[in-house]
């Protein structure tokens, strides 16, 4: 698919010479982006609200959150799209369950989400989900916060996900889900051993050894959500007794490669379960990128991510795919894990 003309967003009208394509949103579009007091969640809900989206900026720290809005209302150009904050914990089932209710009872509804995993767009709803942690440096690999991982990157934006899919408006553009995700949970380039150096220059391979676990998640039409569970509780039960190591699972930043594993298979599932009901869900890998997560090292900047990652939450509704992972702006077909 060539995005290239697609990045361009909206309907094409002629005014002489002169081709212009209107946005098909407008500021009653609501784009909800989760973990976005920094980093590239915070570079997102900048971008959307500058393209004249109505958002809404999540974080679990207050203070934090409601400082980040505050910034891009003062730093956006008068007239667009509004910017409010919402505390939300998506690793905490009373935070989702109240952040729901506030949805739907002051806004109506979403269009977009985008979890970071990320949620946009109640009203014309998209989904932005990019609340996700890893507490590994560069060259380490613990596994001691991986309950923590999990239940954050994996467990939580599915949980936020379902609570909000009764709110997005299934409207004619398509609601949208976009799940902020990571590469080092594809089984093509674990399978394939890419090689990834990194800010040392030491060739690390990334590979899920398990066959079972591979052809699990390879089976889509056997793929359930239980099975994904049911890997997540075996690595976590593994990790608990000191029995992962030599298992199969990957070996670089074990746990955030599983809860990225967990988190692509459960798109993809979840984009096949969506087909035909105007809502669409992909993922988005934005690549080595500096941000705190990685001690500010990367190739590129968050608000580089953030610009493409809107781009991709804003396609027009013709060239807007479901069930794709973005390497950046090149789709990926899920049944290529």
């Amino acid at each position: 698919m060539a995005l290239s003309h697609a990045f361009n967003h909206g309907r094409t009208t002629n005014t002489g010479s002169t081709v212009h394509r209107a946005p098909w949103w407008t500021g009653e579009t609501v784009a909800v982006v989760t973990g976005a007091n920094r980093g590239i969640g915070l570079a997102l809900a900048a971008r959307l609200a500058e393209r004249g989206l109505s958002v809404v900026l999540t974080a679990r720290d207050e203070a934090r959150g409601e400082a980040a809005a505050a910034a891009i209302r003062d730093a956006r150009p008068p007239g667009l799209g509004a910017v409010r904050f919402r505390r939300l914990d998506v690793a905490d089932p009373a935070s989702v369950a109240a952040f729901a209710s506030w949805v739907r009872d002051e806004l109506g509804g979403l269009d977009i989400l985008r979890q970071a995993c990320v949620i946009l767009n109640l009203i014309d709803h998209a989904q932005v989900n990019n609340a996700g942690v890893s507490f590994n440096e560069i060259d380490t690999n613990s596994v001691e916060h991986a309950e923590t991982v999990l239940r954050t990157n994996f467990h939580g934006a599915k949980m936020l996900t379902e609570a909000l899919l009764p709110l997005f408006r299934r409207a004619p553009t398509t609601s949208r889900i976009l799940n902020i995700s990571s590469q080092l949970g594809l089984l093509n380039v674990i399978s394939a051993l890419q090689k990834v150096p990194n800010v040392a220059g030491v060739h690390i391979h990334h590979k899920l050894k398990d066959p079972a676990l591979r052809r699990m998640l390879l089976d889509e039409a056997a793929l359930t959500e239980r099975d994904i569970e049911g890997m997540v509780s075996r690595f976590l039960a593994e990790v608990g007794d000191g029995t992962w190591r030599g298992r199969g699972w990957p070996e670089v930043w074990t746990d955030y490669a599983v809860s990225k594993l967990a988190l692509n298979a459960y798109s993809r599932l979840l984009a096949a379960r969506l087909a035909g009901e105007r809502v669409s869900v992909n993922c988005f890998c934005p690549g080595f990128t500096r941000t705190d997560m990685t001690r500010g090292f990367g190739k590129r900047t968050a608000e580089e991510a953030g610009r493409v990652a809107a781009g991709l939450a804003l396609l027009p509704p013709r060239d807007l795919p479901t069930g794709k992972f973005f390497k950046w702006r090149t789709p990926q077909l899920y049944s290529k894990l």
